[in-house]
């Protein structure tokens, strides 16, 4: 996976993924599909909790938002090893996806 580290960024994580696109918000964006893994996507979430404090997930579609949900709950898991707990705020965003807009599910990850 080839990842842009400079913050903040958007990035896929659990699939075969090349590209990074830039996001506006202070928080790391991870971009989730229905083919990502919910523990790749967690280990992800538990690294930028760990480093920034929050993270931010998007995903389209039910499949894509039921694997970002998992992930939530699997990073949650990793996390209390560590002594911290998170919160999930979901929301609607629009997003534009080769000059169409779509809208997103948003999950911010804060620590709690």
């Amino acid at each position: 996976m080839n990842v842009i580290q400079s913050l903040p960024m958007a990035r896929a994580v659990g699939a075969n993924h090349d590209q990074a696109f830039e996001h506006e918000s202070s928080a790391e964006v991870l971009k989730v599909s229905t083919r990502s893994r919910p523990s790749a996507v967690a280990g992800a979430i538990a690294g930028v909790i760990r480093e920034h404090g929050v993270a931010e997930v998007q995903s389209i579609g039910a499949g894509a938002t039921n694997q970002a949900i998992k992930a939530v709950a699997i990073a949650r898991s990793y996390l209390q090893d560590d002594g911290l707990d998170i919160t999930c705020v979901p929301s609607f965003i629009d997003i534009d996806i080769d000059n169409q807009e779509r809208t997103a599910i948003r999950l911010l990850i804060e620590r709690r």
